[in-house]
């Protein structure tokens, strides 16, 4: 298995504290081992999660990617936890060419990220490989990749697009839960208006993939077959 779990110290940013009280965010954190305090709009959205995803949502916040108004701050939030996702998943050694191949993040049908998710992760590489995201208008056009995203829109593709990816070591992620997806990977749900995922263990060690323990403590963990209530 390629190992890519990042350690603290490597991080672009750490934060020591995520307040989400009041009206605004106070992310105090470290760049570069420089300790500084910063405010950034307050979210409609919000996540519970563990040190190694406030890193990549305090240095989304504190970076000025400049989204598309039409963008909703879900989807920017979602476009965060793709990028962790790249982070705290193994792939099995075939799964890329060499060093350097990208990790590829396909999205299918309909880009809700508007250029979000290019931003998050324009000159990020998880274990020395780039990130690049590719767009498959239909199921037909999904082509090897090692993570794919489908929203809604695609609801009545569910069964097609798993058939194209499966037995192949490709971390499926939507943003439905329902009976038609209990066999997709990471499922992102919205529960009183925030953000959370749920992850399905053995359809990921099916296709030999590992995800890490660190992110499964944030998640919730579904039984194959089933949809958490």
């Amino acid at each position: 298995m390629i190992s890519r779990e990042p350690t603290i110290n490597s991080q672009r940013a750490a934060c020591s504290a995520l307040d989400v009280g009041g009206s605004m965010f106070e992310v105090v954190c470290s760049k570069f081992q420089r300790s500084f305090s910063c405010h950034a709009q307050r979210s409609a959205f919000s996540v519970g999660c563990s040190l190694p995803f406030l890193f990549a949502l305090a240095f989304f916040l504190l970076s000025s990617i400049p989204a598309k108004a039409q963008v909703s701050r879900e989807y920017q939030l979602k476009a965060v936890f793709l990028y962790n996702f790249a982070q705290f998943t193994e792939w099995p050694t075939n799964a890329l060419a060499d060093d350097k191949s990208p990790i590829v993040i396909g999205i299918v049908g309909m880009d809700p990220f508007g250029g979000a998710l290019e931003q998050t992760i324009r000159d990020e590489n998880v274990g020395g490989h780039p990130l690049v995201v590719q767009h498959y208008p239909r199921p037909t056009d999904i082509k090897p990749c090692h993570i794919l995203f489908f929203t809604q829109s695609e609801n009545r593709h569910v069964g097609e697009i798993l058939a194209a990816v499966k037995d192949k070591p490709v971390l499926t992620v939507c943003d439905m839960d329902n009976y038609l997806t209990s066999g997709v990977m990471i499922r992102f749900v919205l529960v009183n208006n925030k953000v959370h995922f749920r992850v399905n263990v053995e359809a990921a060690r099916a296709a030999n993939i590992s995800i890490s323990s660190k992110l499964l403590r944030v998640a919730e963990a579904t039984p194959p077959g089933r949809t958490a209530r």
